[in-house]
């Protein structure tokens, strides 16, 4: 018995194809599973141009998405971040900040489809994969800047010293 394949079936072949099986496993499985038709000139007919009017559209929608993946090629993100004496970042770069990041620079992308495969826990320089569709992924380009902190004197001028210790000798009697 001749079939063509509406689905993917483990074992015996992938959806669209045409395959020979054993009657009874074609009656009493594949079809009435909704997994397989027979492969009659007519269901191969509208088979193809069903398949053909999908693959017009992935085309369309894949067109769009590229659109959208050079867009995201020529955006550099920056973010600054404190940093700790050692070198390492106090908490991590988000999916959600490199999200906010494009939206404010004019391309909005789900942080869902923003793959970051370690923790951005360092400053430096990263390529983020952007996974937008099965076969179309951009990457960001995302700078980590050491934020600058304002130096606050620590210690009072040295001509106020000696009030300050006669002050607190005070307090202690």
């Amino acid at each position: 018995m001749k079939l063509l394949l509406k689905e993917d079936v483990d074992g015996l072949g992938f959806c669209g194809d045409e395959v020979e099986v054993k009657d009874g496993f074609g009656r009493n499985f594949l079809i009435p599973k909704g997994k397989a038709l027979l492969a009659t000139p007519n269901n191969l007919k509208a088979f193809n141009h069903q398949k053909r009017v999908v693959q017009s559209k992935v085309k369309k929608v894949i067109a769009t998405v590229q659109a959208i993946a050079d867009e995201i090629a020529k955006v550099t993100c920056t973010v600054k971040k404190k940093i700790g004496d050692t070198g390492k970042m106090f908490g991590s770069v988000t999916a959600q900040e490199i999200a906010d990041l494009l939206k404010v620079q004019g391309v909005d992308i789900d942080r869902r489809k923003i793959q970051i495969t370690e923790p951005i826990k360092k400053a430096g320089e990263y390529k983020i994969p952007v996974k937008l569709h099965t076969e179309v992924t951009a990457e960001i380009k995302l700078v980590v800047e050491a934020e600058q902190e304002v130096a606050e004197p620590t210690e009072e001028p040295a001509e106020h010293a000696p009030e300050v210790e006669q002050k607190k000798e005070e307090a202690k009697e």
